[in-house]
This record gives C-alpha cells, structure tokens and sequence, in this order.
C-alpha cells in the first residue's frame, strides 16, 4: 500500500510532538558553593584565607556560559588567589586545576554550568536564563558565602 500524503502529515505530526516532549526549558538549581571543591579554602598553618575567591568563582561556575566567559572566571580566580595569598604559584596551581576538572563535559558538581541540570557545555544563557540566573544568585548568593567560609 503506498504512502499517502494524509499518512505522512499525521506521522510528521506525531514526530514533532515527540520531539517537542524532549525539548524542554533547561532548569536552573539554586546556587550552591562547596568553597575550593578538592583544594583546602585556606592555609593550614597560618590566618591566610582565600575560601571567598572560590565563592566567587562558584558564582560563575554555577551560572556557566560561554568559553570566553569561563576563562575569564578562572583567571579572575587566579588573580584573586594571588592578591590573598601574596604566591603565584598557588595562584597558577589553582588555575591549572581549574582549567583541567572544571570542564562542563563531565559530570561533577564542579563543572562549568553546574547549576544547569544535565550537561551544558559551553552554550551562552539566554535572555531568559540570564534573568533567572540573576534573580536566583539574587535570593542565594550571600547566604552561601556567609555558610561555606565559616572558620
């Protein structure tokens, strides 16, 4: 039996319907910061602390966005790290560390675009996801930074 044109419309149909199942709005969790993830928030023998420049660094991640605006994070995590701590060499320890787990193609609660729930990658937010980005790091942010880097 041939393939009508009425047959091929109800199954174009049914195909976009399911593909429209599939295709839903990204959802943003609400920020969460574990200070440095695997790396101490400040120095074990001496009052150096650097625990709110991995807060901030959170932020970013949490939010995720392009690759342009990752490096940016990481070196802006780099830069603050050495004005604390006063050594380079952290500073650029860290950011190596950074640069090589933070990738947002793994799963871990460290990634690039962790607050988006699945895998992001590099992909810029929206007008509408930038808003609600902003409005939930609005009602969560300083909670977080006063919770995580606590002596």
């Amino acid at each position: 039996m041939p393939f009508s044109v009425s047959k091929f419309r109800i199954l174009l149909l049914l195909l976009s319907v399911a593909l429209s199942a599939c295709v839903s709005k990204p959802e943003l969790r609400p920020f969460t910061s574990d200070g440095c993830s695997l790396f101490p928030d400040r120095a074990f023998f001496s009052d150096t602390d650097w625990c709110e420049c991995c807060v901030e660094h959170d932020r970013a991640y949490w939010r995720g966005g392009s690759r342009k605006e990752r490096k940016a994070a990481d070196k802006a995590l780099q830069t603050c790290i050495a004005s604390k701590t006063d050594s380079d060499a952290l500073a650029w320890l860290m950011y190596r560390g950074v640069r090589i787990g933070g990738t947002p193609y793994l799963y871990s609660w460290f990634r690039w675009g962790y607050g988006w729930k699945g895998l992001r990658g590099y992909e810029p937010l929206d007008e509408a996801e930038a808003a609600e980005a902003d409005k939930t790091m609005a009602n969560t942010g300083a909670a977080a930074l006063r919770h995580v880097c606590v002596h």
